[in-house]
């Protein structure tokens, strides 16, 4: 399978590495910073300087050292405000990650566990044993003769057996299709917030130097805010892994029960719901910027997010009715309705 010959936590970690290269570069910008930031401090020193000079005030120096604080922010930029944000921030990613990673491990037992008791059940049926076991259905062919009635028998067995294999795959190949783009969603969320990370590194020195200008003095409250809201997208995402993995793992764990305590279950609505969820969390996804602008609001990324929101709630609703459809016309081929 497609999804299986591609390895997602190969790739979010090569991001990470993308972003830790990337860094030195800011170093590069450091010398327009400084040049920028130093012709402001000198306007700004001397505005106000001038200001008390002719209204005959004392100088009030406190407020003339914000320059020559952010001038000292510029000059250890890599090492004293993206060290100390990556540092004060990173905890956040890990514990985030060691919860999705505790969900996934879960789930993936109670899969193994359910599709065992599954496969279990159907040996348990004669009528539904052979569908699952080569030994069982060759035992029976045997026990058949070779009268007309066996021989209609043996053709029903054979096209049953192909009927259930080719509806197994098929379901299978859509649940490992949707889980590719659950995976593809995730990537692109990280791709999408690498990027912006490096972007708001690399120039973060301007930011400071302009800041320094009057008038400009929010664009340095606004650089933080912004850092720290795309950065807690990879927390907020993997949250919502772990949300999602946390309620397949529940609806396992019920299946696993009924297929212990009900001998007659039957698992076709489980998998339909298992992929409606899917579906959810394609579309959820795009939603981590909108919910990390909850925790710490940063303008000036409005319009991206509602763009990113209005496509996927249109490609998710594309995708679900293109899924129900083919769905219904498969379904409804191999049944013969």
């Amino acid at each position: 399978m497609l999804l299986m010959s591609i390895d997602f936590t190969n790739l979010h970690t090569i991001l990470a590495d993308l972003y830790e290269k990337m860094m030195p570069l800011c170093e590069d910008m450091l010398g327009v910073a400084k040049g920028l930031a130093g012709l402001g401090a000198l306007f700004y020193v001397a505005v106000r300087v001038w200001q008390s000079l002719a209204r005959a005030e004392p100088v009030d120096v406190y407020p003339l050292l914000r320059p020559f604080a952010l001038g000292i922010c510029i000059l250890l930029f890599p090492t004293l405000v993206l060290g100390t944000l990556n540092s004060v921030l990173s905890p956040i990613v890990q514990g985030t990650h060691k919860m999705l990673e505790g969900q996934t491990l879960d789930m993936k037992q109670y899969r193994e566990q359910k599709d065992k008791l599954e496969k279990e059940a159907m040996m348990r049926n004669p009528e539904t044993a052979y569908l699952v076991s080569d030994e069982e259905f060759d035992r029976q062919l045997d026990e058949l003769g070779w009268s007309l009635t066996d021989i209609d028998t043996r053709l029903g067995m054979y096209v049953e057996v192909g009927m259930y294999n080719l509806e197994k795959n098929i379901r299978d190949a859509f649940r490992s299709l949707l889980e590719l783009l659950f995976a593809a969603a995730s990537l692109l969320i990280d791709t999408v917030r690498t990027f912006f990370l490096i972007v708001l590194s690399i120039l973060g020195p301007i930011a400071f130097a302009i800041s320094v200008w009057d008038g400009f003095q929010s664009t340095l409250s606004q650089w933080f805010t912004r850092y720290i809201s795309v950065y807690l997208w990879l927390p907020v995402s993997d949250l919502f892994s772990c949300m999602l993995a946390k309620l397949q793992v529940l609806m396992l764990q019920n299946d696993i029960l009924e297929l212990q305590n009900n001998p007659g279950y039957s698992l076709d609505n489980s998998n339909s719901v298992y992929i409606v969820f899917m579906l959810i969390g394609i579309i959820g996804y795009f939603t981590v910027p909108t919910v990390a602008g909850w925790i710490v609001q940063a303008g000036g990324g409005g319009n991206y997010t509602r763009n990113l929101n209005r496509s996927a709630t249109k490609g998710g609703g594309f995708a679900a009715g293109a899924a129900g459809s083919a769905l219904g016309n498969i379904a409804g081929r191999i049944r013969g309705k």
